[in-house]
């Protein structure tokens, strides 16, 4: 007889928690969402005397949900994936390089100070909200390769794709803060072709 109360609370709760959920996210404003098209913008590739750079910088990919949860804690992170191809006819494109590296920005609410880590210039700055939230969507002087694996007078492709994603909170925190994954997002994948 208990069992069955306890059942019928339970589901009674469940209940209420599903329509509490479906009411706040049908009262999500189009603000909320527009991380959603984020995007990868000025795109450029150019060379030194001995690599191959990329400088390019994302759109569009700051809410006020996100500067809200990164001034309350939440630390975020841009994922950078980048890639380069030799394009061939006849045969698959030759995979001439891969990259992975991170952006990470956080709050130091004690200091009263926004922290930046790339980790591609294994770099940590200390800046401004304004210029934070520049330097976290800006790439800069990018070595994609090096030119003595680019065979002259031939194609390439270089694909460029971001993501951000909240640092994982600890057990259990993620149903403290919720809708946290609605400043969650990833860029379709940019391309460029060239030839070198």
């Amino acid at each position: 007889m208990m069992n069955d109360h306890i059942i019928k609370m339970m589901r009674a709760l469940r209940l209420h928690i599903l329509t509490l959920v479906f009411i706040l996210l049908m009262a999500a404003s189009p603000a909320t969402l527009s991380a959603k098209g984020a995007y990868i913008g000025d795109i450029i590739v150019t060379n030194s005397t001995s690599s191959l750079l990329l400088y390019f910088n994302v759109r569009d990919c700051f809410t006020k949900e996100i500067e809200t949860g990164i001034q309350n804690g939440i630390p975020a992170t841009f994922t950078f994936y980048v890639e380069l191809y030799q394009s061939r006819t006849a045969l698959p494109d030759k995979e001439i390089a891969s990259h992975t590296f991170y952006h990470t920005l956080e709050f130091d609410s004690l200091k009263d100070e926004y922290h930046i880590r790339l980790s591609e210039k294994n770099d940590k700055i200390l800046l401004s909200l304004n210029d934070a939230k520049s330097m976290m969507a800006e790439v800069g002087g990018f070595e994609v390769a090096s030119l003595q694996r680019l065979r002259p007078d031939h194609s390439y492709r270089l694909r460029v794709k971001a993501k951000l994603a909240k640092k994982t909170l600890p057990l259990y925190f993620h149903y403290l803060i919720p809708f946290t994954s609605l400043w969650d997002f990833e860029t379709d994948w940019h391309t460029i072709e060239f030839r070198y």
